[in-house]
């Protein structure tokens, strides 16, 4: 819970690329000022999570632009990605899109579909999806700069994703074996899900679902195991 520089303010800083960083916009008649004289063309905006007023929306000549990690208009909201792997989709990806008044409902510009791991974490999609989305939006910004950006309006089959809450994270065990395993990626390595055992709290990061042979092989092992190492205890 402490604030740290961001990669990218780093990596401005090094650059000597001026930063402003204020604690609000809304209002902020100073801060609006000061992106105004700077005479933008574009404005991007990844990983902010709050709506950007008309008076910032209307600042530069070409519009905001916003890279989302979903499909849109799929899992519009806070958390694209944690509510995938929830869902347990097979599919996902990232889009850009001209940013209105509203949350992630904009026009849709460019998009890329990205196939889930049968096994894939939060984390490990949060990366790649990191990587593709960064160059679709050095993409969209040059078509843009050419004239040659698509524009396509998103329809009423919207889905939400909302910022996880806590109380989702233990783990119910008379759920299917799929959602309990989906519910362990999705909260990986965000939240974490957990059990409780002789009221002690167990995460879970990783799970497998087996087959009945492989369950019993894997068991029979480490009971075979546990005889061996009791024997050479009291031995």
């Amino acid at each position: 819970m402490k604030f740290v520089e961001s990669d990218v303010k780093k990596f401005a800083l090094e650059k000597n690329i001026p930063v402003y960083q204020p604690e609000k916009i809304r209002n902020n008649e100073e801060f609006i000022n000061t992106i105004k004289d700077l005479n933008l063309d574009i404005i991007c905006v990844v990983a902010y999570g709050r709506i950007l007023p008309k008076e910032i929306l209307d600042i530069p000549k070409k519009g905001c632009i916003n890279l989302h990690a979903s499909l849109l208009p799929k899992y519009r909201g806070a958390a694209p990605i944690q509510w995938a792997i929830l869902n347990g989709d097979k599919e996902t990806g990232v889009s850009t899109m001209y940013m209105n008044e509203k949350m992630d409902e904009g026009d849709i510009i460019l998009s890329k579909k990205v196939e889930i791991g049968e096994y894939e974490t939060t984390g490990e999609l949060w990366n790649r999806l990191a990587v593709i989305g960064a160059n679709l939006l050095v993409k969209t910004v040059n078509q843009i700069e050419e004239g040659i950006a698509p524009r396509t309006k998103q329809g009423d089959n919207f889905t939400v994703a909302p910022m996880l809450d806590k109380s989702m994270a233990r783990i119910d065990f008379s759920k299917g074996m799929e959602e309990v395993k989906n519910l362990i990626r999705g909260l990986n390595p965000i939240m974490g899900a957990y059990a409780m055992y002789n009221g002690k709290k167990i995460k879970f990061w990783k799970a497998e679902i087996l087959s009945n042979e492989k369950a019993s092989n894997i068991l029979e092992k480490n009971i075979t195991e546990g005889i061996k190492a009791r024997n050479y205890n009291y031995s």
